[in-house]
C-alpha cells in the first residue's frame, strides 16, 4: 500500500535577494496534525521560508509540494492555509466579525455562510460576544486572537504564523502559549511556526528545525534537538551556559543534568545571586566558570563560599566549535 505524501514537502528551497542569500538549499516535510517550529536568530532566514511556504515568496530554487502536488508556482489563495502575521495585518476599518470573516469571503462563501464560520473561529480562540468591535478597542492579547480565528475561518490544512507572540509581554505571552497548544491540536491542522524564542518552540512544537543563515543546521523532535544540539553554536542559542573550548575545533557541553549535587568534589562559590527561577550560582571548575540555577531546597547546599558537586562524564557532549 502507497504511503499518504506529507502535508508539505519543501526539497532544496533556495531564496536570493540580488547578491544575498536569505534560504539555501532547505528541505524539510510536515506532516498533517504536525506543529514544527522554525527558530533561529534574526535575520537566519526563517520568515523568509514561511512566505515561500505561503505562496507570498517564489524560490530561486527548488520545490514546494502541498499534499503531493507542486505548489511552487502557485498563488496563496490556492494553497489551503492560514496565516498569522507579526504584526496581525487586521483591518481597521471591519470589525471583529468582518475581518474574521474576510478569509471565507475570499475563497469565495457567501456572506452568510463567511459569518457562520467566522463565529465558529472567533469561538475556537474565546472571543465569543466581540464580533461588533473595533480593532483599535481590543488589547493585543484580542487582536492576536482576532488574527488566529481569522486565519482559522477558512478550516485550512496548514495554519503558518510568523512570530505570533512577539509583540506581547512576557505574563500574556505565557498565557497565550499554553492557549495556543489547545488550539493546535483540536483544529488537527499542520502548523509551520516561526519563532526565535526557545520557550514557544519548546511549549509548541513536536519538531523543530534551528536555522543559521539560510540553513537548517539541526531539525528533529524538540526534546531531542534541546538534548543533543549538534554544534557548539546551536548548543548556546538553544540556551547552553557550560561550554568549555578544548583544544582543536570541539568545546565540551556540561549540561546542568550532568550535574549531581550535594556530593563528590568541593567547589568554590564565585558567585550566588537571586534569579527569576531560583538561585544562580557559579562554581570554579578547572575547566572553567560553571553555572548552575538551584531551587530554593538547593540553595541550603551552598555552605558559605562552598559547595558539593559532581559532574557525570557520561551526560556530557563533545562538540565542534562552529561559533
Amino acid at each position: 500500500m502507497r504511503a499518504d505524501p506529507p502535508l508539505l514537502e519543501l526539497s532544496a528551497v533556495s531564496r536570493r535577494y540580488g547578491g544575498t542569500v536569505a534560504v539555501q538549499d532547505v528541505s524539510l516535510t510536515l506532516s498533517p496534525g504536525e506543529t514544527l517550529a522554525l527558530l533561529g536568530p534574526s535575520g537566519c532566514g526563517k520568515s523568509t521560508l514561511l512566505r515561500v511556504i505561503a505562496g507570498l515568496e517564489r524560490p530561486d530554487a527548488g520545490q514546494v509540494r502541498l499534499n503531493g502536488q507542486d505548489r511552487t508556482a502557485s498563488p496563496p489563495e490556492q494553497r489551503n492555509l492560514g496565516l498569522v502575521f507579526q504584526d496581525y495585518a487586521l483591518f481597521p476599518h471591519l470589525n471583529v466579525l468582518d475581518n474574521v470573516a474576510y478569509g471565507p469571503r475570499r475563497r469565495g462563501q457567501g456572506r452568510l455562510a463567511a459569518k457562520t464560520a467566522a463565529r465558529a473561529a472567533l469561538a475556537q480562540v474565546s472571543l465569543d460576544g466581540l464580533e461588533r468591535r473595533r480593532i483599535h478597542e481590543l488589547s493585543g492579547g484580542q487582536q492576536q486572537r482576532v488574527a488566529l480565528a481569522r486565519a482559522l475561518a477558512p478550516n485550512p490544512a496548514l495554519l503558518l504564523l510568523d512570530e505570533p507572540l512577539s509583540n506581547l509581554d512576557e505574563q500574556l505571552r505565557a498565557s497565550l502559549r499554553q492557549d495556543l497548544g489547545r488550539l493546535f491540536a483540536d483544529t488537527g491542522a499542520g502548523v509551520v511556526l516561526v519563532t526565535h524564542d526557545q520557550h514557544e518552540a519548546r511549549a509548541l512544537a513536536g519538531r523543530v528545525a534551528l536555522m543559521r543563515a539560510g540553513r537548517v543546521v539541526q531539525i528533529g523532535e524538540t526534546d531531542k534537538v534541546f538534548r543533543r544540539p549538534a554544534t557548539a553554536w546551536a548548543a548556546a542559542f538553544l540556551g547552553e551556559r557550560n561550554l568549555y573550548p578544548q583544544p582543536g575545533v570541539e568545546v565540551l557541553l556540561v549540561p546542568e543534568r550532568a550535574v549531581t549535587l550535594g556530593v563528590g568534589e568541593v567547589w568554590t562559590v564565585l558567585e550566588s545571586v537571586p534569579g527569576v527561577s531560583g538561585i544562580e550560582v557559579t562554581l570554579d571548575h578547572r575547566l572553567g566558570a560553571l553555572r548552575l540555577t538551584l531551587s530554593p531546597r538547593e540553595a541550603g547546599l551552598v555552605s558559605g563560599s562552598e559547595m558539593q558537586a559532581e559532574i557525570d562524564r557520561d551526560q556530557c557532549l563533545v562538540l565542534l566549535d562552529d561559533r
